[in-house]
């Protein structure tokens, strides 16, 4: 069975961790919760492109779609919006406060997306930062991991 979460954390919900992984001793899946679930559902979220999901084709951030846009305001207001509506349809828990894009490094592929929001059932302010990058075919496998602050 499943770890339990901590009592003040179950009205935020309790999900699966990501990526997926096991506990060695008895095979259980590892579960996070509280505001610990809601980054990994926007980690997932941001990296899933609508169309993935069979069963919920709408679900997803079309961030990859963006990839090869010139790196100018029309393409930063393009990532500030297709964040806010991924946000808004596919993340109930949280009121997206603010989006700042950083594209100081965009000329090696790299792009810093930090999100401002507010946890609605407990008023509480989060930042996180996307780092979303171009990379190599060989790094495909490596996924972005968001950093708290």
């Amino acid at each position: 069975m499943a770890k339990s979460a901590p009592p003040d954390s179950l009205f935020l919900g309790t999900g699966w961790s990501f990526p997926p992984s096991f506990d060695g001793r008895d095979g259980h899946h590892q579960t996070v919760s509280g505001e610990q679930d809601i980054i990994q559902s926007l980690t997932i979220l941001f990296l899933t492109r609508p169309g993935e999901r069979v069963m919920h084709p709408d679900y997803g951030c079309a961030l990859r779609d963006l990839v090869f846009e010139p790196m100018n305001d029309e393409t930063v207001a393009a990532i500030k919006s297709t964040i806010r509506r991924a946000v808004v349809f596919f993340e109930p828990r949280i009121d997206l406060l603010n989006i700042d894009v950083n594209e100081t490094d965009w000329i090696n592929g790299w792009l810093s997306i930090q999100l401002e929001y507010e946890v609605r059932s407990t008023n509480s302010r989060h930042n996180i930062v996307l780092p979303f990058y171009q990379s190599e075919g060989t790094l495909l496998a490596d996924i972005p991991s968001m950093i708290l602050e």
